[in-house]
Formats: C-alpha cells, structure tokens, sequence
C-alpha cells in the first residue's frame, strides 16, 4: 500500500502541474484578448472587424477553460496528493511496527478510500479512533 500511494501522490502533483499549466495557458490569452478586443473596438470604425474576431477567440478560449474545468482538476489532484501522502506516511509507521493491528489496517483502508475520493472533490474524513 505504501508503493501506491507513492506512485499516486507522484502522479497526482504531476496531474496537477499539467493542469496548472492548461489553466495558465487558456486563461492568460482570453484575459489578453478581450482586453485588446474591447480596447481596439472602441477605438475606431477600422479595427473593429478585427476586434470582433479577437472577442471571439477570446470567448473561444473562455469556453475551453471552462469545459476543461482546469482550476478545478488541479485542485483535485492537489488534494489527492496529499490524501496518498498522508496514506504513504501511516503505511510506513505501519511497517515500522512489529505487529499490525486490525484497527491499524482499517485506518489505512480509510485513508485510501479519502485518497481516491479526493480526485472527485468529496473530502472523505477518516473516522475518528
């Protein structure tokens, strides 16, 4: 259990890190085109064909963000990252000991299903002991 969760913790930060990265790269020019867009457009007759076409690439890439659900996927795997983290350091406090308990073993299942939950935003909390 404590190799998965070091695979999945490394996954899911680097996971997050694309995201971050699709957040940043839709984000920044809708930002940058609707502000040339609506500056160009008021500035003369002339440019407000172009304008109109850098409103909609601006509205392009918007939608994109938004069908991506980029900032929310990266704070999910943000999340998940340190749910198995969490998982990783109780399994080897877990192989530390000379005998594993039941409830030992139940605490770790726990924390893995909070860990596979955390990709779906729900924020299971481990029951109390």
């Amino acid at each position: 259990m404590r190799d998965e969760a070091t695979r999945q913790s490394k996954l899911a930060h680097r996971r997050a890190e694309f995201w971050a990265k699709a957040d940043i790269a839709l984000g920044f020019p809708a930002a940058l085109l609707a502000g040339t867009a609506g500056a160009a457009g008021l500035a003369s007759a002339d440019v407000r064909v172009p304008a109109a076409l850098a409103a909609l690439a601006a509205a392009g890439f918007t939608a994109g963000a938004g069908f991506l659900r980029s900032d929310t996927r990266r704070r999910a795997n943000k999340r998940a990252r340190h749910a198995w983290a969490s998982v990783e350091a109780r399994a080897m406090v877990a192989l530390t000991q000379e005998l594993v308990s039941n409830e030992d073993l139940g605490d770790l299942l726990e924390l893995r299903q909070a860990a596979l939950a955390a990709y779906d935003g729900e924020e299971l909390q481990p029951a109390s002991s």
